[in-house]
């Protein structure tokens, strides 16, 4: 099924008309206000704090606009769904647990009043999901709204690029690619390039995607990936797409075939430009700061090693930034565990292990493909990147994720008229009897 994946037409996939268990019948294919929807998910994900831009934004201003569409994406998405109807979802489930988790922990204001605020948009953002899970159909109509929106994003950062090529690679961040027109890091760049690069290859196996279309996507984010020296979204590119084209090789050929060549080039590649793959991966790093990559071990031992009371342990100390003594913690687990505790990183885990399980039950298909890919990324992207506790694009990937591993509902049967008997006289039976 072919399709432009910058373009907003009507997304092509698998839409099932169908029911869940005491609703009435759902509305074939998805309203178009989706996507918008969506796209206000993105914008409130994309933070508020980054490099400095070429017009200089108020991060008062940022958070407006950041909360404004989470608010705005809530109230479209009640609209559309006035009745509530929507799909039960272990992943939607335990991130609810997540949230009430983050509530109790918070509640102690040991993060202050921010902490609060930062449960409300939470709330607001599980329920904005909860909203849209109506429309989960296991097809790859939220796949493209992903790509399109975060396509979109990129297409931001290579216009500032071109506007401003000092401001989009300062030497505050040591030459690497920054947002220039919206305050975007090189980790942020690298991980919306890698995930849609990811996407795009994969609908292309499974033709899904026109080869023309698909390079207009896959190209230049490959181009920006590479200006930002991310090395975890990087790894997380090619271990995803390795982890699901390996679901796809025992049934399609287009699979096995990019894996060989893939397999190949890499071989290549890594013999013939050893030395400069070396450099891009080091950053002009020295051994010892690359060891302890880049001072993030300091900052998680110093975490691990401050006392903590029982309640803290287990609870954490409230919803907040990130960071510990000012610097940021850059890691999922450690993040959750000084945040919502040791009950946070067990509700984590369990959103890890259930859709990873369910992928592995399902039988091979490209939504599935798409899926290990997003589950697989997260979980890498995860040792050096924080976000899987809190309203972030990795919830956003995983969201995608359960979307493309949910059943599609089952078709409401339509009623046959009853046809009515036809009368037939008596000495017409007669006579046909004789």
């Amino acid at each position: 099924m072919g399709g432009d994946l910058t373009r907003g037409g009507p997304p092509g996939g698998l839409h099932t008309a169908g029911t869940q268990p005491g609703t009435a019948p759902r509305p074939a294919g998805t309203p178009k206000l989706v996507g918008i929807v969506w796209g206000l998910l993105v914008l409130n994900t994309l933070g508020s704090a980054g490099a400095k831009t070429i017009i200089p934004l108020p991060r008062s201003l940022i958070q407006l606009v950041t909360m404004g569409a989470l608010v705005a994406a809530f109230a479209l998405a009640l609209a559309l769904n006035v009745r509530l109807r929507v799909r039960l979802s272990a992943f939607l489930f335990l991130l609810t647990l997540l949230l009430v988790s983050s509530v109790l922990s918070s509640a102690l204001l040991e993060s202050g009043f921010g902490a609060l605020f930062r449960c409300a948009r939470l709330a607001l953002f599980v329920s904005t999901l909860w909203l849209l899970s109506r429309w989960w159909d296991g097809g790859p109509t939220f796949v493209r709204h992903h790509i399109r929106m975060y396509f979109a994003v990129l297409g931001s950062v290579a216009a500032g690029l071109v506007v401003s090529p000092g401001a989009a690679m300062p030497d505050l961040y040591g030459g690497r690619l920054v947002g220039a027109l919206w305050p975007l890091t090189p980790p942020q760049i690298g991980q919306y390039a890698a995930v849609i690069v990811g996407l795009t290859v994969l609908l292309v196996l499974g033709r899904r995607t026109d080869r023309a279309g698909a390079a207009v996507v896959i190209v230049p984010s490959l181009v920006l990936l590479a200006l930002t020296h991310t090395r975890t979204a990087t790894l997380g590119l090619c271990i995803g797409l390795a982890l699901a084209i390996g679901s796809l090789i025992l049934t399609s050929a287009a699979a096995r075939r990019f894996f060989t060549w893939a397999v190949v080039c890499a071989t290549v590649a890594a013999v013939a430009f050893s030395s400069a793959l070396q450099t891009w991966f080091l950053r002009g790093q020295s051994q010892e700061n690359f060891s302890n990559l880049t001072g993030r071990a300091k900052v998680w031992d110093a975490l691990l090693a401050a006392p903590r009371t029982t309640t803290e342990q287990l609870f954490g100390v409230g919803l907040g930034d990130k960071s510990f003594g000012g610097l940021p913690i850059d890691n999922s687990w450690l993040a959750v565990y000084n945040e919502q505790g040791l009950v946070g990183i067990a509700l984590v885990a369990a959103i890890i292990l259930v859709l990873g399980g369910v992928a592995l039950l399902r039988p091979p298909s490209l939504p599935r493909a798409c899926a290990i890919f997003l589950i697989g990324y997260c979980a890498i992207a995860s040792y050096t990147e924080a976000g899987l506790g809190d309203a972030s694009p990795y919830l956003l990937h995983l969201t995608v994720a359960a979307s493309l591993l949910a059943a599609p509902a089952a078709v409401a049967p339509v009623p046959t008229p009853e046809v009515p008997r036809r009368h037939i006289p008596r000495w017409a039976q007669r006579s046909e009897v004789t």
